[in-house]
């Protein structure tokens, strides 16, 4: 939902908006998403120590509230920084409160085939990415991008609710109030493979974002409509959600690492091969549609390549490093964005093989994690 808000949205907002009012406004705008991802990350162990003191359900239904009122609200913005706040800072809070506590629930419930059913959950934000730009778009021509803030904004909010009621513990913990120090325990980087696991799972996340929020202003250089545009990302979010079932399917069968090895191999060719030469809907369709299914591999795998890594006990503290540690990450776009008004250049080729690179980078990270836990090519690691 986060690629899929700020791509639509900056693609309106820097043709419609600010594109005469403001110097340099995609470099701006990418900062949009860079504030949202960074809270996203950060409140990770905010949202474990509100979870020790009020339960699952409560932080739930805050994280629906930051959703819903940063979306909402930042349908009245008139400048920039306003989107920063609304867009950015709340609706990361929100949108890293739901995240940390039902990826916290999932593995209460599976011993066998987690891999699966975490890709099952991973992949439902491909739902959303399939049906909102279709609804996006219309809106934002006849209404405008306030009202298109506003009326997502209250499908996210209707949404959410439901996962409010549905998602509970499988067994009620104790209500213990926990503290930064009980949370964020640097003692787990003393595991070699978790720092190699943190500097992957970094460099596949810097890359991750740059096709979802370029690939729409792209089709737009190339003189494609705004709707088909929303067609690329919708293309993309679809395969997304596929992508993310087969790849724990696939995980619970030759192992997680590989997996995402696989996946981040394919993902970074998909930059290089396809959209290095996309000049053409048929060829940015291609693109996103090998990109969307090989992308998200991440989100899938990220809980069970942690816990395998550091065990159950230690796999909450795990998980917010990795999460903290991907804040640099979320700069991805914003360098990429610096080097292309930097450079002299086709435009967006800079974005293309920055992608590329970042992919291919982490792919050869998570080949060194999977021969650092096991020498053997053949092993199911």
């Amino acid at each position: 939902m986060v690629s899929l808000l700020h791509g639509v949205m900056q693609d309106y907002y820097e043709q419609n908006v600010f594109k005469d009012t403001v110097s340099n406004a995609p470099l701006q705008l990418s900062f949009v998403g860079t504030f949202c991802l960074i809270f996203s990350n950060c409140m990770g162990p905010v949202a474990q120590i509100l979870n020790s003191i009020w339960g699952t359900r409560v932080v739930l239904l805050l994280g629906t509230l930051f959703v819903a009122v940063g979306v909402i609200i930042a349908g009245f913005s008139t400048q920039i920084w306003h989107l920063y706040l609304t867009q950015g800072v709340c609706f990361g809070i929100g949108v890293s409160f739901m995240y940390v506590t039902i990826m916290a629930v999932a593995p209460q419930y599976f011993d066998r085939k987690r891999g699966f059913a975490l890709g099952l959950i991973a992949s439902g934000s491909g739902i959303g990415g399939l049906i909102m730009p279709f609804i996006m778009t219309p809106i934002n021509r006849s209404l405008g991008g306030g009202w298109t803030y506003r009326v997502v904004g209250f499908v996210c909010l209707a949404c959410d609710l439901l996962a409010c009621i549905l998602v509970k513990d499988r067994i009620p913990r104790p209500r213990m109030r926990k503290r930064l120090r009980d949370i964020i325990k640097f003692d787990v980087f003393k595991n070699g493979s978790f720092r190699i696991w943190c500097l992957g799972a970094t460099m596949q996340m810097v890359g991750y974002f740059i096709p979802f929020f370029f690939v729409p202003s792209h089709a737009t250089y190339l003189g494609l409509s705004d709707s088909e545009g929303s067609s690329l990302v919708a293309v993309s979010c679809a395969m997304n959600f596929v992508g993310r079932i087969v790849c724990g399917f696939l995980a619970d069968k030759l192992g997680n690492v590989n997996t995402n090895i696989i996946y981040l191999v394919i993902a970074g060719l998909s930059n290089f091969l396809i959209w290095t030469f996309a000049y053409t809907y048929g060829t940015l369709m291609a693109f996103m549609a090998v990109f969307g299914f090989t992308c998200g591999s991440y989100f899938t795998l990220v809980s069970p390549i942690t816990a395998a890594i550091l065990g159950m006990e230690k796999f909450p503290t795990g998980l917010s490093m990795v999460l903290l540690s991907n804040c640099v990450a979320v700069f991805g776009p914003n360098i990429s964005s610096a080097i292309e008004s930097a450079v002299n250049s086709e435009p967006f080729f800079s974005y293309k093989m920055f992608a590329g690179v970042a992919y291919i980078l982490a792919a050869s990270v998570m080949l060194w994690l999977k021969f650092n836990i096991n020498h053997k090519i053949s092993a199911k690691v």
